[in-house]
């Protein structure tokens, strides 16, 4: 099969890049946008540290074909920050200590989003069961746990102050990040 012309819009930005059919989504991240957040662990989609959010769903980016996504919104790490300031999950990671070598940080971080984002208030339980699919080598998952339900009380404490905008209502999404079978499943 030749190559195709891929568009995706990349951290709110429109991206055109022209792709293999065996293209991973986490191969053009990386390689052709110079994306390096989404890291290449096992390369099965059991590590869960090359999760991205995709149209608003934590996925294993290194399944992906990313001539199956044509179109698609897809968020990194890289999109998390606001300028200097970090994204409520990434504070709070830091927070909490909630890092060490930093290698399942990314991935982390975008399937707590993914969480915080459908769910405010999420139980310990619940957010063990989002991060499920990631995992964590050096840390262990107290820490981790213990900064996503940090960001959610901070979130809620940010739209519980007066003329704070109420966070936007997402799509209801899988537990851990989606494999390939299920990421265009809605499409």
């Amino acid at each position: 099969m030749p190559s195709r012309i891929v568009t995706l819009k990349v951290n709110g930005a429109e991206r055109e890049l022209i792709a293999r059919p065996s293209t991973t989504l986490l191969s053009a991240l990386r390689e052709t946008l110079g994306l390096m957040g989404a890291k290449r662990g096992c390369a099965q989609g059991g590590c869960g540290s090359c999760t991205v959010l995709l149209d608003g769903r934590p996925v294993v980016a290194c399944l992906i074909p990313v001539v199956t996504v044509d179109g698609a919104a897809v968020e990194t790490i890289e999109g998390q920050a606001d300028g200097e300031r970090l994204s409520d999950v990434q504070q709070a990671f830091v927070d909490g200590f909630a890092t060490q070598c930093g290698f399942c940080t990314p991935g982390m971080i975008m399937s707590a989003t993914a969480l915080l984002d459908r769910n405010p208030d999420p139980t310990r339980q619940e957010v063990a069961e989002a991060i499920c699919g990631n995992v964590c080598r050096c840390t262990g998952y107290e820490p981790i746990i213990t900064a996503v339900l940090t960001a959610a009380e901070r979130r809620r404490e940010a739209t519980a102050e007066p003329g704070r905008p109420e966070p936007a209502t997402p799509e209801p999404a899988t537990a851990g990040p989606a494999t390939p079978e299920t990421a265009g499943a809605d499409r």
